[in-house]
């Protein structure tokens, strides 16, 4: 990665003609769930969130001499636990991105939050300085599941919290569910459901347990303490959850997201090869098909910009295959699915395959388009394997 963090000249001249977004991670968080192996640190292992608001500001500094994107569409604070720091720090990040870059008219800006790290106050400071969305981890409502998870809110505070955030303006709320956890029963997952849908929010995130090398959970499972993940438990509760949604009122848009017509958009930027620019330790980027990651460590990413650096470690410049590849993996995962000549001749023929078992729907492969059927959905890896 060059010092100065600059691009090809080509990549710079065609950042957001696609759509730009910008990402903020915040790596701090209370506690570490078993689960979980994102770049995030705690107290006690000596990462401190004093002054990461200036931090990020110099990232944004640098990014600013780089790339000029005609506006900012939308900006995702994410982590970690954006929340731990104060409102008026995340609202000085976001004012920066403003000044620096411009946000569009009706911009999407979104933070995550742990139901414990926000309350009616806090939330009615982030509206003012500008969020217009947000994005809840709830995971489930059964204690005994959130124990095993580690999670640390009581099975009451994301609904109460939606509420509150509805109070505060925000017409945009959204739940994360997980499924499949080691002794969560069907009766558990559908009582997760019905909160969710009855907490008003306008969208939910629902994604089976993945248990990753080198966390806590994992370790447990190898132990024996813990079962394995069950494939075909979580295909039941996949279909459970789509079923549960739909009747609700809630269409997929994405194999793991449901909405009431307001769907992410800044994931749909990531999913429709747009661009963004990520900030903070360990953050990715992709502007103009080149790629790049931050340093992980919040200590190396400081050194960095203290430095007048760029704190990018390492970047890879996509080929056309890979670009492609990437595409039709990420847009294969969507409600509209893709056109059928985006495939190449392998591709298609994979793509007759899987319309032969089930996998697309016939209506739109007769309309030149791959569009997944739920079956599709609970085999999208596969599916994506077999168009590339």
């Amino acid at each position: 990665m060059p010092r100065d963090g600059a691009l090809p000249d080509e990549a710079a001249q065609r950042a957001g003609q696609a759509g730009f977004g910008v990402y903020v991670h915040v790596p701090f968080c209370a506690t570490r769930c078993g689960y979980c192996d994102f770049n995030t640190y705690t107290a006690g292992e000596g990462v401190l969130s004093a002054g990461y608001a200036e931090q990020v500001l110099d990232e944004l500094a640098l990014a600013a001499k780089v790339v000029s994107p005609p506006r900012v569409d939308t900006v995702f604070f994410g982590g970690g636990t954006p929340t731990l720091l104060p409102p008026a720090e995340l609202g000085r990040i976001l004012e920066g991105i403003d000044r620096t870059w411009g946000l569009a008219a009706g911009a999407e800006v979104t933070t995550e939050a742990n139901p414990e790290s926000v309350d009616l106050a806090a939330l009615r400071e982030l509206r003012a300085a500008g969020f217009n969305r947000l994005s809840l981890g709830m995971q489930s409502v059964a204690p005994h599941v959130l124990a095993v998870l580690d999670r640390r809110h009581t099975a009451g505070r994301p609904a109460q919290i939606a509420g509150e955030a509805r109070t505060a303006g925000f017409d945009r709320v959204s739940l994360d569910l997980i499924y499949g956890t080691p002794g969560e029963r069907p009766e558990d997952f559908a009582a997760s459901l019905r909160t969710a849908v009855d907490a008003g929010v306008d969208h939910v995130s629902a994604y089976a347990l993945i248990v990753e090398d080198g966390t806590r959970m994992a370790a447990r499972m190898r132990r024996g303490e813990l079962p394995f993940p069950d494939d075909d438990v979580a295909a039941d509760r996949y279909v459970a959850a789509d079923e549960a949604l739909a009747a609700a009122g809630f269409a997929w848009y994405e194999v793991s997201n449901w909405s009431r017509d307001s769907p992410c958009r800044h994931n749909e930027l990531y999913w429709c090869g747009g661009d963004w620019w990520g900030f903070g330790p360990g953050a990715h980027s992709h502007v103009g098909g080149v790629r790049w990651w931050n340093v992980k460590h919040p200590h190396a990413y400081a050194a960095r910009l203290a430095d007048s650096a760029s704190p990018g470690q390492a970047r890879e410049v996509l080929t056309p295959e890979e670009r492609h590849m990437e595409d039709v993996m990420l847009r294969i995962r969507l409600a509209d699915g893709l056109p059928l000549d985006a495939l190449d001749a392998a591709g298609l023929a994979g793509a007759r395959d899987c319309l032969a078992d089930g996998q697309l729907e016939a209506g739109a492969f007769a309309a030149g388009r791959a569009v997944l059927t739920l079956r599709g959905r609970l085999l999208a890896d596969h599916v994506a394997r077999a168009l590339t």
